[in-house]
């Protein structure tokens, strides 16, 4: 990683490319418009809003975070994408049923001008749904060189100096790593030859990375969390990260689990469910679909608990997950935990939670920190998984045999520190040494 004289200015226009036009998307696109247009405030974006403390406390340095590391302007933000259907942003985002109609009347002639490209789509990946804006190339990797010109279009029409791409489509069924997975030259072969282990999303990602451009993964398909793309990312010196936005449900179990474990209180069981009736929900609705998504947040308590270092607490924990489309929700979605715990001489206790969220109001705020971080990577010469930005995900990547952090705390001290080591400052370990040394 280099420090602040490397990092490439954030010059002209950073065109944001999303494969999926959805409620996120279009909730993302529509509040960074209102945000710099003075109609709306980015709650929830760290990059817009976030502080961050630098040196010793007693020098009361906290600059915000935007004007501390050079991240793009909102201003010189410009939105494009792909998607199954052919209306443009404003139809979309009407139909999504998020945001408020008035809200979408004062942005509605920039929403109209995103009108969606022919998107790459394979019905076999996302039973659920069904679109005839689509592409109908041979092979997998005409559908890549697609992309690949899609990308090349965009940029020039648009007069973007640079792009990153941010995966906001629809959870596909579950794939297994398989060998063709495992190194770029068997991966480009299965291209060629239509293999059925190689999804859309890891078309898309492959024309990203292929491209130049880096590449984000906000759902919890294998995408680009394989050697072969990792390989090329690495190759062709670009950032990827992923995988699977965290919001709701899960970004509730990144905050109590580890404070439930920093206080050494054991888990008999925990037991979530939600329900939710906007596309995500249809989608998830089949059970191949639902599998890739089930790992995904299975694995974050087992993470966070470490039940090998503690069995006594959490060995014989039951974590049960469940997803129920329920149309009548929309973009609401609920979801009610049951977690049984267990205290001072192993007496039982319950803790209840229901949180009633709107799924992509968490969401959008992270598609635009991690489209402006992404780019700051790429602009600092950093390259491959950037797992930094686990932060935001649900199933963060991590090089291959690395156990991924799943404690939201340790996440933003790392995403932090990170930012400090970039701009050549300080790393803060908070351990207040410096205090006690000078003052002995």
């Amino acid at each position: 990683m280099n420090h602040k004289e490397s990092i490439q200015a954030a010059d002209g226009k950073l065109g944001i490319l999303i494969p999926g036009l959805g409620a996120v998307s279009t909730t993302f696109i529509a509040g960074t418009l209102a945000a710099r247009k003075g109609i709306g405030q980015p709650i929830g974006s760290v990059t817009q809003m976030g502080k961050i403390r630098l040196g010793k406390r007693t020098e009361n340095r906290n600059p915000a975070i935007n004007e501390f590391v050079p991240l793009a302007s909102l201003n010189d933000l410009v939105f494009g994408g792909w998607d199954i259907t052919p209306d443009n942003a404003y139809e979309a985002a009407l139909n999504a049923g998020v945001l408020e109609k008035e809200l979408l009347k004062d942005l509605k002639s920039e929403l109209e001008s995103i009108q969606p490209m022919k998107a790459v789509f394979d019905h076999k990946y996302v039973k659920n749904l069904d679109g005839e804006h689509i592409k109908h190339e041979k092979t997998k990797m005409d559908s890549a060189k697609a992309l690949m010109a899609d990308i090349a279009k965009f940029k020039k029409e648009n007069g973007c100096n640079r792009l990153v791409m941010v995966w906001c489509a629809s959870t596909e069924i579950y794939v297994e790593q398989q060998e063709i997975h495992k190194n770029l030259p068997e991966f480009e072969k299965a291209l060629e030859n239509n293999h059925a282990a190689i999804a859309p999303s890891m078309i898309y990602a492959y024309a990203a990375i292929k491209s130049g451009v880096p590449f984000v993964n906000g759902a919890p398909n294998l995408t680009c969390d394989m050697p072969a793309i990792v390989d090329l990312a690495n190759e062709l010196k670009v950032p990827i990260a992923g995988k699977d936005f965290k919001t709701g449900q899960t970004l509730m179990k990144t905050i109590l689990g580890p404070g439930l474990k920093s206080r050494l209180i054991g888990i008999d069981g925990w037991f979530s469910t939600n329900i939710l009736g906007n596309r995500d929900g249809k989608v998830l609705d089949d059970a191949d679909s639902f599998k890739t998504k089930e790992v995904s947040k299975l694995s974050v308590l087992e993470s966070i608990l470490e039940a090998d270092l503690y069995p006594q607490l959490y060995k014989d924990m039951y974590h049960k997950v469940r997803i129920n489309y329920y149309p009548p929700k929309g973009d609401n979605k609920e979801s009610w935990d049951n977690i049984d715990i267990f205290g001072w001489l192993g007496y039982k206790m319950q803790i209840k939670v229901n949180f009633l969220c709107k799924d992509s109001i968490l969401a959008a705020p992270v598609v635009l920190d991690l489209a402006l971080f992404i780019d700051l990577a790429h602009r600092a010469q950093m390259k491959g998984i950037q797992e930094w930005l686990s932060f935001y995900f649900k199933s963060p990547q991590t090089m291959q045999g690395m156990q991924p952090i799943h404690d939201i705390f340790l996440q933003k001290i790392k995403l932090e520190n990170t930012l400090r080591y970039m701009m050549g400052e300080t790393l803060i370990h908070h351990l207040g040494l410096d205090y006690y040394e000078e003052n002995q």
